[in-house]
């Protein structure tokens, strides 16, 4: 039987590539513009690592990541591969952990669901979960946003987001939706110190109905200046630390 070919995609900037290089993500080759400073210390890193680098002209890079910023440097990699949110769970109760996922809801621009990858991998998330329809998948301009995150936590897709929750919710993870019209903030409530997934929407639609009526509980971040909203990003970065804050609390 022959084997389906693995599509190619690529992985721009130096720090991505560093990290995934790091994390032992497959990788085909580099492909460095010539010219291109500090650089150095990433083609010592790829070599030692045993993997190919080229040296191109700065316009066939261009050419592969049209409107990234690649600072010079590409990676030819296969295609994001996603993981099982399952074995996120698992990560938590092997390292002894509370376990702590990101669920997104409906954020379409890569630059937020980047955005919001980086924070949970920041934050000690064991898994983010994205759905296959009304989300951005994981594409090389996520990559980028997220700056390397996507090399050390695992990002799974489902079909159903709101029938997962309910299979996080058979496994003991309390469901937190963030909802700017909620009459509790994630200030003040102590489901955030236990095991929980926060869904995040996007900005103006959020949340949506279904994941509101299946979520335990709806949280606000208040607002104190005259800015009516925060971007997704922002508000799941600070939902996140709060949830780590009250675990260290």
């Amino acid at each position: 039987m022959a084997h389906q070919a693995v599509k190619m995609a690529f992985l721009a900037g130096r720090n991505p590539v560093r990290e995934a290089i790091t994390a032992g993500r497959p990788i085909r080759r580099l492909l460095i513009a010539q010219g291109a400073s500090g650089t150095s210390e990433l083609v010592r890193t790829a070599r030692d690592a045993g993997l190919r680098v080229d040296f191109v002209p700065r316009a066939k890079i261009d050419a592969k990541v049209p409107g990234i910023v690649h600072q010079g440097v590409v990676a030819e990699i296969g295609e994001f591969q996603y993981g099982d949110w399952r074995n996120g769970l698992a990560l938590a109760l092997e390292k002894g952990e509370v376990p702590l996922f990101l669920a997104i809801d409906g954020v379409t621009d890569p630059h937020n669901l980047g955005s919001l990858i980086r924070s949970a991998e920041a934050a000690g998330a064991h898994a983010v979960i994205v759905p296959k329809r009304r989300s951005a998948p994981v594409t090389p301009v996520v990559e980028k946003a997220a700056a390397g995150a996507t090399a050390h936590l695992l990002v799974a897709q489902v079909t159903n987001l709101e029938r997962t929750l309910g299979e996080l919710k058979k496994e003991g993870v309390w469901i937190v939706a963030l909802d700017p019209d909620a009459k509790e903030t994630v200030f003040d409530h102590a489901l955030l110190a236990e095991p929980v997934a926060l869904v995040v929407g996007a900005e103006g639609p959020g949340v949506s109905r279904l994941v509101k009526e299946r979520a335990d509980a709806r949280l606000m971040i208040p607002m104190m200046g005259r800015t009516s909203s925060l971007n997704a990003g922002m508000a799941g970065a600070i939902a996140l630390f709060e949830a780590v804050r009250k675990r260290f609390s």
